[in-house]
């Protein structure tokens, strides 16, 4: 079996369509031994959500009835894994607001209470075709000016252009972080990046959550504002937070 991938927990955000169908692949995989894991962790606020009706009955599968903020805030402490044992991931939602720029920010307040901790809306464009700023701060930001297939993969060849991908967003943020040390002092980016793993299902390994911590214990020390992408090589959200004196 050596094309089978192993995590020890896969935490699914959202339990709506978006989430049933990636619990769907996963336990698949699970069956036809592709994957390995632990437990599936499908979380939504509602028990009752459309995973846990839809989804055919599989050993490893929860329905975890949570706020996801609370929810990552306690899955995000799990003890790393021992040298060369599965580690834990996460499964966005293409839905979902920019819950790990929150959850380190949260970090941030936590480890400095008497400082100044608040996004800092990223006024300058990171200058992808598509790139909007939320009324939260956040941009959302994609290298397609094109309506995407529904559960792209993002192969090497693009399958709307019928060419190379020659984009990665990782790169471009990096970039992008430069651009605004001119300004200001910027740590980053810490980055959360989706790649796509079993059956077509896209996840970020939890060990991309302690190295940005790393990075904000390094940083944090001094006034400096973080950058936070969670991306795919395709599009991506990015959060900036000023961390005060």
């Amino acid at each position: 079996m050596s094309d089978t991938i192993a995590f020890r927990d896969v935490a699914i955000i959202g339990g709506g369509c978006y989430g049933t169908f990636y619990a769907s692949q996963l336990a698949a995989a699970r069956g036809r031994g592709k994957l390995l894991v632990r437990s599936l962790l499908v979380v939504d606020r509602d028990p009752g959500c459309r995973a846990s009706r839809e989804v055919e009955p599989d050993p490893t599968m929860t329905i975890v009835a949570a706020d996801w903020g609370a929810f990552l805030d306690e899955f995000l402490e799990n003890p790393a894994p021992l040298p060369g044992q599965p580690d834990d991931a996460i499964v966005p939602s293409p839905l979902m607001p920019h819950l790990m720029a929150a959850w380190l920010l949260r970090v941030a307040r936590t480890r400095w209470p008497d400082r100044a901790a608040a996004v800092v809306s990223a006024e300058q464009p990171v200058g992808t075709p598509y790139d909007v700023l939320a009324p939260d701060g956040t941009r959302y930001i994609s290298f397609a000016d094109w309506l995407c297939p529904t559960h792209c993969v993002e192969p090497h060849l693009c399958p709307v252009i019928r060419g190379p991908r020659t984009w990665e967003m990782s790169d471009a943020l990096e970039e992008y972080a430069a651009r605004l040390r001119r300004a200001h002092p910027t740590a980053g980016p810490a980055l959360f990046v989706t790649r796509h793993r079993a059956f077509g299902v896209g996840m970020f390994d939890v060990a991309e959550a302690r190295a940005a911590r790393e990075l904000l214990e390094r940083e944090g020390e001094r006034e400096t504002d973080f950058l936070v992408g969670t991306v795919s090589s395709c599009h991506g959200a990015v959060t900036r937070f000023r961390l005060g004196r």
